[in-house]
């Protein structure tokens, strides 16, 4: 059985229901705002969805498909679950547990500006791999932060399909977009909204609350050798070796638009 639930409904894109400058850090790491948006949308969800949480034997909570470097929406999920927990434990239930969707990303075009159909044939070629004896039979909640097409959850959908899993699915969004007159163009104004040149990708950086992410890992090395390296002298040494080390981890050096740059952290 699949439902699902948003907190914010989009409906104009002249009246947006959340902070554009926040959801715009978040998206490029900033955590402090994944921790924000997770208490709005525990506290919500809670209030609907409280009784049948205390009801289940087992809880999975899986974040947006990733392979090794996280979404946005991970870190959202992650202060999501410790919310969860502290729910359950008040009330003498179990933990919930993590899972994961492993994906194998082929592409390195940016979705946000795609329709429907464009952004499944993207995501199309990429692989997928969940462990459906660990899920399978249980109350799974998938975590994202928007919905703006549906092609995620019809992908997470058909994955599930694909591995004969069973149980019970809730798709749980910080945002949804229920207009659908409006072009999904509209994620990327929500993606770049406060992040719109390279100065402010150093700042987000540089923050104490950052932490990499696939959106902001993918972005730095599409960037021309010029910005690059710009980027490079105005960021800590540390971050520069936290930046390679989660590229290679993600196969990027495999990807020909990558390849230069990320071996020009290696030679720095």
């Amino acid at each position: 059985m699949n439902t699902s639930f948003s907190l914010h409904k989009i409906y104009s894109i002249d009246d947006c229901p959340f902070n554009e400058n926040h959801y715009s850090w978040f998206k490029f790491g900033d955590k402090f705002y994944a921790q924000q948006f997770a208490q709005e949308l525990f506290d919500t969800f809670i209030l609907e969805f409280g009784e049948e949480i205390l009801k289940q034997e087992e809880i999975i909570i899986l974040p947006s498909p990733y392979l090794s470097i996280p979404t946005a929406s991970n870190f959202l999920c992650q202060y999501f679950k410790t919310l969860l927990n502290n729910y359950l434990f008040a009330n003498n239930r179990k933990a919930a547990l993590e899972s994961k969707i492993y994906r194998n990303q082929t592409y390195v075009t940016d979705y946000g500006n795609l329709d429907f159909e464009e952004r499944v044939k993207l995501i199309s070629n990429d692989t997928y791999y969940i462990d459906r004896n660990f899920i399978s039979g249980k109350y799974c909640i998938l975590l994202d932060d928007i919905k703006i097409t549906g092609s995620h959850e019809h992908t997470v959908n058909k994955i599930l399909n694909q591995y004969n899993v069973v149980g019970n699915f809730i798709f749980v969004y910080f945002a949804e977009l229920i207009n659908k007159d409006i072009h999904p163009k509209i994620e990327n104004h929500y993606n770049y909204f406060a992040v719109k040149n390279l100065e402010d990708i150093i700042n987000v950086i540089n923050r104490a609350t950052f932490q990499y992410n696939t959106r902001i890992i993918k972005y730095i090395l599409n960037l021309n050798e010029t910005d690059f390296t710009h980027l490079l002298n105005n960021i800590p040494k540390d971050k520069a070796n936290d930046l390679f080390h989660l590229a290679i981890s993600n196969n990027y050096h495999q990807i020909q638009e990558y390849k230069n740059n990320i071996n020009t952290i290696k030679t720095n």
